[in-house]
């Protein structure tokens, strides 16, 4: 069965009556000249789509709690959709906990990760009674105990683990190898129990997490992934007597960036993982646990595009065309990091035949601003509107200020509404936070 991961496209997506491309009822042309561009829109029924996807690929195990990784897009609008949906949150700083806190989310539904959590982030969380804080490292253990017992209180923890498993994506988001900044290696878990049983006693140990990798195609790592963490938990029960009954496999299915790309559907990663739970369960005799799971690009990257205007173009001698845009690598940071791919279209031009091979380049001082390389796209003419498609995770998240450009809007549409859920940044944004030195100031 199919899922809105393995779409191009958001579900809503059509050529309407004027010949230009719409989303979610709203007209892109519309949108780009109603918002300015750049702009990033997401479309509000294929986030509920693919949430109603995995809903259904998990509902055949009894206990199964879904958090959205926030990192791929974390603003208080997705987050109150999100939540809507009846997901908990996996967040990985202070800003993203605060984010989630002021959009009314239940705290309790949220687990705060990360490798190198500090004293100020670790005691926001308690304060705002986070649900679960996974344990990275020895020295937060020891951070946490502390501060929880300075506030006379019980933490619930997990542990973070490397399993050692190698998944086939970017050398960069692979996070499950042993060779990893992330988590205890299988090596340092007997420590870490030993001392969370017997010295940090503020801390309330409820299962194992771990996390092998982002955009992954191949589902049998998910089945590795779980035996590894099912034989560790009956291995700490043998050894300590300890029951634990959570077990969080992370996330990292892929989506569709272009047509060559085939992710496996969230029917399928569901399938290997409960099958794998319950032979490993029934293996190594132990209480079914309950499952997480922690989808964050495969929730929202679909939902998302990006809308540029297209300006200048250059022509080089006897080599590429290169048409630029009003945005690039500090609204899209993925091509420069990962080389990523994208597929795009002209807005106003869907229709149109295919003329001509083109690079898309963007409007900041690099070289490497580059967004998609070698594109066929119709006869291009200054003011056209692109659409790129799959920019809903990591694009926005990992936007910045270079060249001291405002970062972008975004709107959600739905049912021909459009909402703004981030403002544009102005030019008094941009130097909000500088402060000049009396010594330095004129007269």
């Amino acid at each position: 069965m199919e899922s809105t991961n393995q779409s191009l496209k958001p579900v809503t997506t059509r050529i309407n009556e004027n010949g230009n491309i719409e989303i979610g009822g709203c007209d892109l042309i519309d949108l780009a000249q109603k918002y300015d561009t750049p702009l990033y829109v997401l479309d509000e029924a294929t986030i509920r789509s693919i949430c109603s996807d995995y809903k259904k690929a998990f509902s055949k195990y009894p206990k199964v709690n879904m958090m959205y990784a926030s990192k791929a897009l974390c603003t208080m609008a997705t987050s109150a959709l999100l939540a809507s949906e009846g997901f908990g949150f996996d967040v990985v700083s202070a800003g993203e906990i605060y984010t989630v806190y002021k959009a009314g989310v239940d705290m309790s539904k949220v687990l705060f990760n990360g490798n190198n959590k500090s004293f100020e982030e670790l005691s926001l969380a308690l304060n705002l009674g986070v649900g679960r804080i996974s344990v990275d490292n020895f020295f937060e253990l020891s951070l946490l105990n502390e501060i929880a017992k300075s506030n006379n209180k019980i933490v619930d923890i997990l542990l973070r683990i490397t399993p050692g498993i190698e998944c086939h994506t970017h050398e960069y988001i692979q996070t499950g190898h042993l060779d990893s900044k992330f988590g205890f290696d299988l090596t340092q878990i007997d420590d870490a129990v030993e001392l969370i049983l017997n010295e940090y006693t503020n801390l309330k140990l409820h299962g194992l997490h771990a996390h092998i990798g982002s955009q992954i195609f191949e589902t049998s790592i998910y089945a590795d992934e779980i035996e590894i963490l099912v034989k560790e938990i009956a291995r700490l029960d043998e050894k300590f007597g300890l029951k634990l009954d959570e077990v969080n496999v992370g996330g990292g299915l892929g989506v569709k960036y272009t047509d060559s790309d085939l992710p496996p559907s969230t029917y399928e990663i569901a399938d290997k993982i409960i099958n794998s739970l319950n032979k490993n369960i029934e293996k190594y005799g132990i209480e079914p646990p309950a499952l997480f799971i922690e989808p964050g690009r495969s929730i929202i990257s679909t939902a998302g595009v990006t809308l540029y205007t297209i300006g200048t173009s250059k022509q080089v001698p006897k080599g590429k065309t290169y048409f630029a845009v009003d945005g690039g690598m500090a609204d899209n940071a993925r091509p420069s990091i990962y080389q990523a791919k994208y597929y795009a279209e002209i807005v106003n031009k869907p229709s149109q035949e295919l003329a001509k091979t083109v690079t898309i380049a963007g409007r900041f001082c690099e070289s490497g601003d580059i967004l998609i390389k070698d594109i066929k796209l119709p006869e291009i003419e200054e003011g056209d509107v692109l659409v790129v498609f799959n920019t809903g995770a990591y694009n926005y998240s990992m936007a910045s200020n270079y060249n001291r450009v405002q970062k972008s809007a975004m709107v959600l549409v739905n049912n021909s509404q459009s909402d703004i859920i981030v403002s544009r940044e102005t030019l008094d944004d941009i130097i909000s936070h500088d402060i000049i030195p009396d010594k330095l100031k004129r007269d």
